[in-house]
């Protein structure tokens, strides 16, 4: 599936579509250059999936991983972009995340792609242009 996003509002929006075919257990690897609207998408899941931690939704690019507990759904969104090995992949508790029922995000997952779980969504976000974004998911 292919979308065209024209904001970072529409890029979150787009997410939220994207968010009624998601479940616990699920695993959504993002891939994009810097800038391309990543957190922004994980934002719009996050919005639509568990309301009640959408002002606390930020790139977990110091902390590693977020956590966004809800009622009826936890929500861990990863940043890879600082781990330099699978090791230090490893000491974040990463496959325990991965393994707890939760929905996990990875933004950055080009840089891990062998550490994924074979079962996953990929969310590939593509600048166009400064504004606009291909968001394929698959």
């Amino acid at each position: 599936m292919e979308y065209i996003s024209h904001s970072a509002a529409d890029t979150e929006r787009i997410a939220a579509e994207i968010s009624k075919s998601l479940h616990s257990g699920d695993f959504v690897a993002l891939y994009g250059p810097m800038g391309a609207g990543k957190t922004a998408f994980t934002r719009g899941l996050v919005k639509a999936l568990v309301p009640e931690c959408l002002e606390l939704v930020h790139s977990p690019t110091f902390a590693i991983v977020n956590e966004y507990r809800g009622k009826a759904l936890t929500v861990y969104h990863y940043d890879l972009y600082r781990l330099r090995s699978e090791d230090d992949l490893i000491s974040t508790g990463f496959e325990d995340y991965i393994d707890g029922g939760a929905l996990v995000v990875s933004e950055w997952s080009e840089l891990f792609e062998d550490a994924l779980p074979k079962e996953r969504i990929n969310v590939r976000i593509e600048p166009i242009n400064d504004t606009d974004r291909r968001i394929t998911v698959c």
